[in-house]
């Protein structure tokens, strides 16, 4: 219940704030969680970007003022945040399919999104796979990079890259030997996210692979991962024609089914994206360094 509180928390900022400016930093301070670590959530929960559900929210509240008050198009625009009327006009236009000054006319069809409130649902029509386990310190190493929240560029296109001029590879070839305390059924090259504090609008990302005595790490970045906590998310076997949609729903069940009612919290947003295989066919873990809620 913590977690749905803090989740609601943070709607009603935005709500209260929809008519100002809304502090991505405030809103991941009503979740107590990073503004990266509540983006992913948000999205992940209700299928739609924050930034879109806020640009929804407020062209839903134009509209009503549009058809209920005299107030001029350009003052309409100003209060939900847009610069001119032509910048309003033209997301007004892609959102209800009309222009502002069509929508005072009687019988307009209109679109309205209403607020978000997040429930319990209660679902469980098929078991999540997952175990608790805690381990010590170890490290990673391999390619980083820092990406901005709501970037061009994406850790997508860092794999693309990487896989492109071989760098994928010879990560790979100088991982070494998997560390004894590592499943061996994993692949050599993996991802972690949300190591360490970078600035506010950005988040950092690697690919990564276990530190062991026979890795060679020279010209890689190294990382200590500090002893955690991990709820560690399994997928069923899969081909890898279906790799998006497996880990898309791992990461949408932890997140929408799991976390609100599993008693525990996520630590800053540090998460890895194992895969391996086994008898033919490949296996996702996700481990979420998580704390139990006090």
């Amino acid at each position: 219940m913590d977690w749905l509180m803090r989740m609601n928390r943070a709607l009603d900022y935005i709500e209260l704030n929809l008519t100002g400016e809304i502090e991505l930093k405030e809103v991941a301070q009503c979740a107590c969680c990073s503004t990266h670590q509540f983006q992913r959530m948000f999205s992940f929960i209700t299928n739609v970007s924050l930034a879109e559900y806020i640009r929804r929210r407020r062209l839903t509240l134009a509209a009503i003022e549009l058809q209920n008050s005299e107030m001029r198009v350009v003052d309409i625009a100003i209060k939900y945040g847009y610069e001119s009327p032509v910048s309003f006009a033209r997301a007004f236009q892609l959102l209800h399919g009309v222009n502002p000054a069509m929508a005072r006319e009687e019988g307009t069809a209109l679109k309205a999104y209403p607020r978000i409130s997040f429930l319990i649902s209660i679902k469980g029509e098929k078991a999540m796979n997952y175990r608790i386990e805690t381990k010590g310190s170890f490290q990673v190493f391999g390619i980083e990079k820092i990406f901005q929240l709501n970037g061009v560029d994406t850790p997508a296109e860092l794999w693309k890259q990487s896989h492109a001029n071989g760098e994928v590879e010879r990560l790979a070839a100088n991982a070494g030997d998997l560390p004894a305390f590592i499943n061996q059924d994993y692949h050599k090259v993996h991802a972690v996210c949300s190591y360490k504090k970078t600035e506010e609008d950005t988040f950092p990302y690697m690919l990564c692979a276990f530190k062991d005595e026979t890795s060679k790490t020279d010209g890689y970045t190294s990382i200590t991962i500090p002893a955690q906590t991990w709820a560690i998310f399994s997928s069923d076997p899969f081909t890898w024609d279906k790799f998006d949609e497996t880990i898309e729903t791992l990461y949408k069940r932890f997140f929408s089914e799991w976390l609100p009612t599993a008693g525990y919290e996520q630590v800053d947003g540090m998460e890895f994206e194992i895969t391996g295989s086994k008898d033919g066919l490949n296996f996702i873990e996700l481990w979420f360094a998580v704390r139990k809620l006090i």
